[in-house]
């Protein structure tokens, strides 16, 4: 590594220098990860990192990365969630093979081991309800206080453990819990809670169990029944550490896995917290989970974001063990980069002004050239039509235009892209006073958009033929915040209004009329655009992925 790079931009970082030394050491044959999702939302970027980290390791060194659902609340959990985080793990371009599992393939498993607990008297049934035992937890500065249930007989914690797994109690009628240190400075470590009563459907198991383990029960526990050489976790679990180390020496697992934790993914005008993606989701903010403004993969996906750009911005962003905040502008920056390299470009009106060329014959129509990608001969050309009636981009043109306008005015001259020079004539107006169509005439010697007198104009604009162009809805996205770091606690006062706008009127080429939701293009001068699902075939929908250079930042700093 030179001094100029860093680790990111040579694929090294501390877990992958921390694994390398585990083979070198031969800790172990071979190296096996996993990315363990609970099943109860969609995935967001920040889960990006995760599954790119471990299903990368995993590539690199030769070794396999399981896909396993913690699938252990099922209140929350719907098969929804599991389609679409698996849906959403290949779309990013991995795959797990024959290595998909699930908490819930273990519940015997950790009932017994439970139970191996309660033998041993490091565990028992606890009668307090949720807010008892949460307010003798103690805090960070006081101890917790011993529950009154907590020196209950082996006998008694055994019989009443397997009447909870029978059924013959209400939900938060008893929990049970580890016997661990009321007085430990780590409150994960103050007599944790193993099982809970929960009388719901599981999306896989049914109505079977009507106990169901945590997450700092089952997690560690499938790790090691999975073999899981390296369990990588972001870093709010790393005072969870000690209690997965606690289970793992206390029961005979057949493996010993090691958590590494790594700093989370954390953007600028946006907030990766389920809880709120859920209630984003539930108050109707959004359209749903795959919503363009949500930072969820399918939302992305949903927008046209490339894989490769996501892929790319982990990379970029790296691993590191503190946490920070990174500029949502790198991921921008990505995907524009990724975009620019393989969308194909094509012209679209967003907002139409018509204009009349005066002195083209009517009725008389010609075909010409256009490139696909000005970077890519290989993409080769297609035909567009132009004629005596045209659309232009409203903003294209003022009546009375500043010191440094250069596009269309009275009098002034252009070019049209891959045609030829137009001069405006005259502004046609509305009763209101409202331009709505304008008169021009074009210049025959400039076909191509070259005048052989070698006279220069200072703008080239994009323009579809009237007749032909076919009519479009087009969605722009801004980001969903205005507040660079949004309050979760309070999301709804940072939300952005305008981060949404619907242009019904739009005019697109024909030859974006059978468009699939997967190909994203520019439209030239505008952006990057990519059919929407819920597109009609005689009003095809297109969303925005990116604007072609960051304008909604610089226009929140200004206020």
């Amino acid at each position: 590594m030179t001094a100029e790079t860093t680790p990111a931009e040579t694929g090294r970082d501390f877990i992958r220098d921390i694994v390398q030394a585990d083979l070198d050491a031969k800790r172990h044959a071979s190296i096996v990860t996993r990315f363990p999702p609970e099943p109860n939302g969609y995935l967001h970027i920040g889960h990006a990192k995760s599954i790119a980290l471990n299903f990368g390791i995993a590539q690199e060194f030769g070794g396999r990365c399981h896909l396993r659902f913690d699938d252990t609340n099922p209140a929350k959990e719907e098969q929804e969630y599991i389609d679409s985080i698996q849906r959403d793990v290949r779309w990013l371009g991995f795959d797990w093979g024959d290595n998909l599992f699930y908490a819930s393939d273990y519940f015997e498993r950790l009932y017994g081991w439970a139970e191996d607990l309660i033998r041993a008297g490091l565990a028992y049934v606890d009668d307090q309800s949720q807010e008892e035992i949460r307010l003798a937890r103690g805090t960070l500065t006081e101890p917790g206080r011993n529950s009154p249930f907590r020196d209950r007989g082996v006998e008694e914690n055994l019989d009443l453990f397997r009447r909870m797994k029978a059924g013959e109690f209400a939900n938060g009628a008893r929990v049970l819990r580890a016997k661990i240190d009321m007085a430990s400075g780590n409150i994960n470590l103050r007599d944790p809670v193993l099982y809970r009563i929960l009388h719901a459907e599981h999306p896989r198991t049914g109505r079977a169990w009507s106990i169901y383990p945590s997450y700092d029960y089952a997690h560690g526990q499938s790790d090691a029944i999975e073999g899981i050489t390296h369990s990588i976790c972001t870093l709010e679990f790393e005072d969870h550490r000690p209690l997965y180390d606690w289970f793992l020496d206390k029961l005979p697992v057949p493996s010993h896995p090691r958590q590494y934790e790594f700093a989370r993914l954390n953007l600028t005008y946006t907030l990766l917290s389920k809880r709120v993606l859920t209630e984003l989701v539930r108050g109707q903010h959004v359209g749903g989970w795959d919503d363009p403004r949500m930072p969820t993969i399918a939302g992305l996906r949903r927008r046209g974001v490339p894989p490769e750009a996501i892929r790319e911005f982990i990379r970029r962003i790296g691993v590191a063990k503190a946490n920070s905040v990174v500029d949502v502008g790198m991921l921008e920056f990505c995907i524009r980069e990724v975009l620019n390299r393989t969308a194909q470009r094509r012209m679209a009106v967003l907002r139409p002004l018509k204009v009349v060329i005066e002195n083209y014959p009517e009725g008389q129509s010609e075909e010409l050239e256009a490139v696909n990608h000005p970077d890519d001969p290989a993409a080769g050309t297609r035909k567009v039509t132009f004629g005596r009636e045209l659309y232009i981009e409203r903003d294209d043109f003022m009546e009375d235009p500043p010191k440094k306008f250069f596009r269309l005015a009275p009098g002034r001259e252009v070019r049209l892209r891959y045609a030829y020079f137009i001069t405006c004539r005259q502004a046609v107006k509305d009763a209101s006073g409202e331009v709505i169509e304008l008169r021009c005439t074009y210049d025959p010697a400039t076909r191509g958009g070259n005048a052989p007198d070698g006279r220069k104009v200072k703008a080239t604009m994009h323009w579809l033929p009237a007749a032909e162009s076919i009519p479009a809805e087009v969605r722009i996205y801004n980001p969903l915040f205005t507040n660079p770091a949004p309050d979760a606690a309070n999301f709804t006062a940072d939300l952005n209004p305008d981060s949404l706008e619907v242009l019904s009127d739009a005019r697109i080429e024909p030859t974006m009329a059978n468009a699939t939701a997967d190909d994203v293009v520019q439209f030239e001068r505008q952006g990057y655009f990519v059919r929407d699902r819920d597109s009609m075939q005689d009003k095809p929908v297109f969303n925005r992925t990116i604007g072609l250079r960051d304008s909604f930042v610089k226009d929140v700093a200004k206020g």
